[in-house]
């Protein structure tokens, strides 16, 4: 770039390569400045030129070949060959270029050649020689021009204006029609060659696009029209805007509505990266059930944490979580769950609890008139149209606040009660206002049933093994240009979001979940207690459902100033039933305090070491024993019993093994306990529903 004499920036490339500047005009090598116009024209000139100074040249050379070879018959069989050779060359070299370039190149050098050898031969005023030289070489040469004309137009090109990149990548005939350009953004249509290319075609070239675009393959993605196939949108986003870690700072919307979008990260663009869990019958968006999937150092607890974050401080929302990881990432934030276990019986509970609150629900809601849970519903229900009552004046019933159960770790879950242990509920829970969230780091085939995974339509996916990726996410989206598998655990936090109410040109945009630090556990520890004191709790028809089914295990969140679960309270508001877990056994509450303690008995002095068995009871005292110990395993919430659960009990009171499991079976029969997933393992019905 240099300077004129006003100081005014003029670039080089603005002039022929053989101009100056002088003066502060352009101007010929070794001409003075004054020919303004002159030096224009032959500028403008410059490109049409090289067609008719290969014209002339050739004439020439025709004339001084026959004054050179014009008697010579060798000449005229090297002449003949070098042409035919010289087209060749021109051909082959020409394979790279279009197709149309390639053919009118070899053209133009066929008939040149073939002119020069009829001239070096017969003499260029020989015959038609000099007429096909001064008709068919101008029109040679304004072919070129007309194509030089047509390569510049300076209204826009006719076709792809992608500067040739779709020619690199194989996709010459493709158009790229006017980009629309956002902050960090490029979003261009694309049309492919109808008949020749589809949208499957665009989506293998991402990779190439990526390579000659010198940026990494999450930064292109391609977004089919679902109307045709061979229309899309090619999304470029030339910065990473998630380089950089972004730590919490908090939840997004504190008391607000869980139908309010939870705010979990940014996309790449910057833009904020949300989901929704209920439905919106207004906006058509279905309630949905989540996966977050990735592998190891991914980031996947810092994701869990920024949607728990988000539900827990919902307004309308209570969250069952099983963690068999002790709750190792989640503990700040226990005290604000409504029902927390640590995997185990505990989690095998909590999935027959799920199962036998959807049906409540789900009449509940039927009841007063709610096809799938909105906000209103978590109200007391003061509205006539949402009344249970038959004369239709207004109810009053209490409200129903959405559910979250939450099973962290899944695989273990899965691997202890099965594959499809998820299934009914992923099937049923959406019209109950229930959401799965399911997390693991590998949703194979192997570990979760098609069928539960079919039934989880939302998605989480981080960084993962390039081979898991299909178990992740759908293969549409991977046909976009989503590539977990490219950042493994060397970029925790990225990920994928798949879910209702996102646009589906982002399912293949790359997001980044904020980061928690030690900082963060203060914060989310009042969060927890805000939860406490502002949160929802368990309804009524919830906790009974519940209750019936888990007895003491479940006992709710404890209400501020109070020592009794909220959940325990609501079912004794609400109808007859006593609350499970009294404070005196029932076996206990007959005995008289002051009554003498009954005398020894033969065989109580018995020694208790190098004998082989001491008193055994009767069959009808076993009996009661056994039917004791199903109330204490029941009163200390171990909700899920097996033979090996009765060990010590066996040896206290000298009892087989064997005995054991025939009383187990015989319970069973009796309504006292339900059989479970697990082969030997057995539910205790709580007592007060007992068949």
């Amino acid at each position: 770039m240099a300077r004129n004499s006003n100081g005014r920036h003029v670039r080089h490339a603005d002039f022929p390569d053989n101009a100056m500047v002088i003066n502060g005009a352009p101007g010929l090598l070794g001409e003075p400045g004054g020919g303004t116009i002159r030096a224009y024209l032959l500028h403008r000139a410059k490109p049409h030129l090289p067609p008719w100074l290969g014209w002339a040249g050739t004439g020439l050379v025709g004339a001084l070949g026959h004054w050179q070879w014009g008697e010579s018959a060798a000449a005229g069989v090297g002449l003949t060959l070098a042409s035919v050779a010289l087209t060749g060359t021109t051909w082959w070299a020409g394979k790279s270029t279009s197709h149309q370039r390639r053919l009118h190149s070899a053209v133009t050098v066929a008939a040149g050649s073939a002119w020069l050898t009829a001239a070096c031969l017969a003499g260029p005023t020989a015959g038609p020689v000099d007429d096909l030289y001064l008709m068919g070489g101008p029109a040679l040469a304004l072919s070129w021009n007309i194509r030089t004309v047509l390569r510049h137009n300076l209204e826009g090109p006719a076709g792809s204006s992608d500067g040739g990149l779709l020619e690199k990548i194989g996709l010459a005939r493709a158009q790229i029609g006017a980009a629309k350009v956002e902050p960090n953004r490029v979003t261009a249509p694309v049309a492919l060659d109808a008949g020749a290319q589809t949208n499957d075609d665009m989506a293998k070239a991402l990779g190439n696009i990526a390579s000659a675009l010198d940026l990494p393959t999450s930064a292109i993605r391609y977004t089919p029209d679902p109307d045709s196939h061979r229309r899309g949108d090619l999304v470029i986003v030339p910065e990473d805007m998630l380089s950089e870690v972004v730590e919490w700072h908090g939840p997004s919307s504190l008391g607000g509505s869980i139908a309010e979008p939870l705010v979990i990260g940014r996309y790449d663009d910057g833009s904020a990266l949300v989901m929704w869990l209920p439905g919106d019958p207004e906006a058509g968006r279905n309630s949905t059930h989540t996966l977050i999937a990735g592998g190891t150092g991914s980031g996947k607890g810092d994701a869990a944490l920024n949607l728990l974050t988000e539900i827990v401080s919902r307004r309308d929302a209570v969250v069952w979580f099983s963690d068999p990881k002790a709750f190792q990432d989640f503990a700040p934030l226990r005290p604000g769950l409504d029902w927390a276990v640590e995997g185990g019986a505990g989690t095998e509970v909590m999935v027959a609890a799920v199962e036998a609150v959807i049906p409540a629900r789900t009449r509940w809601l039927g009841a007063h008139g709610y096809r799938q849970w909105v906000p209103a519903a978590a109200e007391r229900q003061n509205d006539p149209e949402h009344s249970c009552r038959a004369d239709g004046t207004a109810c009053g019933c209490a409200g129903m606040p959405f559910l979250v159960t939450w099973f962290e770790e899944a695989a273990n879950t899965l691997r202890s009660l099965g594959d499809d242990v998820f299934t009914g509920i992923a099937q049923e829970a959406r019209s109950a206002g229930v959401s799965l969230i399911v997390s693991l780091q590998r949703p194979s085939y192997d570990q979760m049933s098609t069928s539960t995974r079919a039934s989880l339509p939302s998605v989480i996916a981080l960084g993962c093994d390039a081979r898991d990726e299909g178990f992740s996410l759908p293969d549409e989206v991977l046909a976009q240009g989503a590539h977990p598998g490219a950042w493994g655990n060397r970029r925790p936090g990225y990920c994928y979001v798949v879910s209702p109410g996102i646009d589906e040109d982002r399912y293949a945009s790359p997001g980044r979940t904020w980061r928690f630090t030690g900082r963060a556990v203060p914060v989310m520890e009042l969060l927890a207690t805000w939860a406490q004191r502002n949160g929802a709790t368990a309804d009524p028809i919830t906790a009974a459902a519940a209750s019936a089914v888990a007895g003491s295990a479940y006992t709710g969140r404890t209400a501020p100033g109070s020592d009794q679960p909220v959940a325990l309270r609501a079912v004794t508001e609400e109808g007859d039933m006593e609350p499970a877990g009294l404070l005196v056994d029932p076996e206990d509450q007959d005995i008289d305090p002051e009554a003498e303690l009954p005398g020894a008995e033969e065989g109580d002095d018995a020694p208790i070491f190098g004998q082989d068995t001491g008193r055994k009871p009767s069959p009808e005292e076993a009996r009661r024993l056994f039917a004791a110990a199903l109330e204490q395993f029941e009163q200390s919430g171990q909700m899920v019993v097996g033979p090996k659960d009765f060990a010590d009990w066996c040896e206290r009171n000298g009892l087989s093994r064997p005995w054991v499991s025939a009383r187990l079976t015989e319970a069973y029969r009796e309504g006292r306990l339900e059989a479970t997933n697990t082969t030997g393992r057995w539910r205790i019905v709580p007592a007060l529903t007992a068949a």
